[in-house]
């Protein structure tokens, strides 16, 4: 299934890095999840042929984050809107099972106004998404973000990347989709897995306030078939893509299947694995 869908729906992942975290943060996100992008593309103040990274002619900073994200984003849609479907945004610290973004994706097609991530609640109408989680524009999605700021629906009225793209999103017309699994369980996370699974949020933790959706504690915190998590180090980089892609528990049968996205043939394979 995991190949079928890689030729259906096509991710373009673009990581937002800075050339002091090439060695020290960027080279483990290209040497692990994001070898499973269709198309990978690295994002930065300025070009560096040899990593390689794109150049966006911007300053470096937190305070610079949304003018990235919006040059990143219409680099992205000058040169590659027919190469992808669905366009993600990661930090370097982000790390993303694209396999399970796919399988989320594969319900909805390009041509629908949606995004989807970490839905928080605070400041746009919708929810906005949040940025360190990550989050992931259909193909129609991303034309209309970049018609919003040519006919100035949209603007860069603060520097706070993840509220402002919600800003943006609602105000064109793009949905914040629900990414939650059939069992209502988060599938993007804006913190590293051991946080999620076992600490205790405190109730005065704005974390409680921000999420759109009910927070679940312990086990039930985070989708077995979880997207992104954040805060990544980058050692944990790899400890996470061999739990994702090489682990497994001999003859187990895995507690969560899900339902199948429309499409004959992945259905037959879903059905298939389900007996096998």
């Amino acid at each position: 299934m995991a190949d079928e869908l890689y030729q259906k729906v096509r991710i373009l992942c673009w990581v937002m890095t800075g050339p002091s975290n090439l060695e020290k943060k960027t080279r483990h996100v290209k040497s692990t999840w994001s070898r499973h992008c269709n198309i990978v593309i690295f994002m930065s103040s300025v070009e560096d042929p040899d990593f390689p990274t794109v150049g966006l002619g911007t300053k470096e900073g937190q305070d610079q984050l949304y003018w990235k994200t919006i040059k990143a984003f219409h680099s992205v849609y000058e040169h590659h809107i027919h190469e992808a479907d669905w366009f993600l945004k990661a930090d370097d610290d982000t790390y993303v099972i694209v396999d399970n973004l796919r399988l989320v994706l594969a319900n909805h097609t390009p041509e629908e106004p949606v995004y989807f991530g970490r839905r928080f609640k605070p400041f746009v109408k919708q929810g906005y998404m949040s940025g360190g989680a990550g989050y992931v524009l259909s193909k129609e999605a991303l034309r209309r973000f970049v018609e919003g700021f040519k006919t100035n629906v949209c603007t860069h009225d603060s520097s706070i990347e993840d509220v402002e793209m919600g800003r943006c999103m609602e105000k064109v017309g793009v949905l914040a989709g629900d990414s939650r699994d059939s069992m209502q369980r988060e599938t993007f996370h804006p913190f590293i897995p051991e946080q999620h699974l076992t600490h205790k949020f405190p109730k005065s933790f704005w974390f409680w306030r921000y999420c759109y959706h009910p927070i679940s504690e312990g086990p039930n915190c985070c989708s077995d078939l979880s997207v992104s998590f954040h805060f990544v180090g980058a050692t944990q980089m790899y400890v996470l893509e061999y739990y994702s892609y090489h682990l497994r528990a001999f003859g187990y049968s895995y507690r969560y299947q899900p339902p199948a996205p429309p499409g004959n043939d992945i259905e037959k394979l879903s059905a298939q694995a389900a007996t096998e």
